[in-house]
């Protein structure tokens, strides 16, 4: 298949969903709503939504009966990303090649942007006119699902243990702990939960599951290389950034050569865990050979 294009054709779905779903930047207020459009449409790649579109596809779903899931799914990812800019944080002055959204609009409606996306989110999620192809039972496990991976047992308590090892030499589990969080616990629950507007059985949440706890560590794992190898350009921020601020990464704790090795382990373990899908599941192998390679 063409990743390329499968990819492109997603990513316009998904952005014209979300140009739809969002408040237009002249609705009062507006400088909270520009600030939301602002760091919404700053050229993401829109994978984790993709992830939801393609795991409803794989178990004989219709993809856009996901959209509304999917567009949450990338309002509480870019409502992460502002506040994790934020000086309080990482203190980042770029991210997807433009200046973050606290150097646009101020830590004060930097900070409310990134609330209003997650209150958007749920917002949605609870729609009955947005979600009108997804059975009520259903939307309530999405619901349980996004929220349970989005908390402080996941993406916010991967986020500040993060926080709290940066400059310290830690052992590998709180490494697994911070990855698996902070980042692959977003992934889980967009494979999941595009599995259950899909129809998914046990059986086949159970390989999308497996699916997606490989891809989500392998994809931290790449961002922790490309940190090193990666231009900027392709960053969208400065290189080097998570050495500087003594982050723990897979090449700092483990070196480079085992990073990527294991970044590949976890690649192959993916795809395998989706031979049970058939054809079906070609783009969910095709974006985990993607989410590797994109930092070999």
């Amino acid at each position: 298949m063409d990743l390329k294009s499968y990819l492109g054709r997603h990513a316009a779905l998904v952005d014209k969903a979300l140009d739809a779903l969002l408040p237009a930047s002249d609705t009062l207020p507006k400088s909270l709503h520009e600030a939301m459009r602002y760091s919404m449409f700053a050229g993401g790649k829109r994978i984790r939504p993709i992830l939801a579109l393609a795991a409803c596809e794989a178990v004989g779903g219709n993809p856009e009966s996901a959209l509304p899931v999917a567009c949450a799914l990338e309002m509480i990812h870019t409502y992460s990303l502002i506040h994790d800019d934020l000086p309080a944080m990482d203190d980042d002055d770029f991210r997807r090649g433009r200046p973050t959204s606290h150097k646009v609009f101020g830590e004060a409606t930097a900070i409310l942007a990134g609330d209003a996306l997650l209150t958007q989110a749920f917002v949605l999620l609870s729609s009955p006119s947005a979600c009108e192809h997804i059975a009520p039972e259903v939307s309530l496990r999405i619901l349980h699902t996004i929220a349970r991976c989005s908390g402080s047992m996941g993406m916010v308590g991967g986020q500040v243990v993060d926080m709290e090892s940066e400059g310290k030499q830690v052992d590998f589990p709180v490494l697994e702990y911070i990855h698996t969080r902070k980042t692959g616990a977003l992934i889980l629950a967009s494979i999941q939960c595009g599995g259950l507007v899909g129809g998914a059985d046990t059986e086949a949440m159970k390989v999308l599951t497996a699916y997606a706890e490989a891809a989500g560590l392998a994809f931290q794992i790449a961002d922790d290389i490309l940190d090193i190898v990666g231009e900027q350009a392709e960053l969208g921020k400065d290189v080097g950034s998570d050495q500087a601020r003594g982050k723990v990464t897979y090449p700092a704790l483990l070196g480079m050569a085992v990073a990527r090795e294991r970044s590949q382990e976890l690649k192959e373990r993916a795809i395998d865990a989706l031979a049970p899908l058939g054809g079906a599941a070609e783009p969910l192998k095709n974006i985990a050979r993607y989410i590797v390679d994109r930092s070999s």
